[in-house]
């Protein structure tokens, strides 16, 4: 699916340069890939914290 958007070029200069990729379409989809499971994992944390017992 093709998909237009308006990044910050500074940003995606940065991710380019953090993340070693060599693509600007490798490089989003690393940080989306790593925002993700970011996420699930505060998640699953949260989750972890309800249901202790005492």
């Amino acid at each position: 699916m093709a998909t237009n958007l308006s990044i910050d070029p500074d940003l995606l200069d940065k991710a380019l340069e953090v993340s070693g990729e060599r693509t600007k379409k490798a490089a989003v989809t690393l940080a989306l890939r790593e925002f993700i499971a970011r996420r699930e994992q505060r998640r699953v944390l949260e989750l972890d914290g309800k249901t202790r017992l005492g």
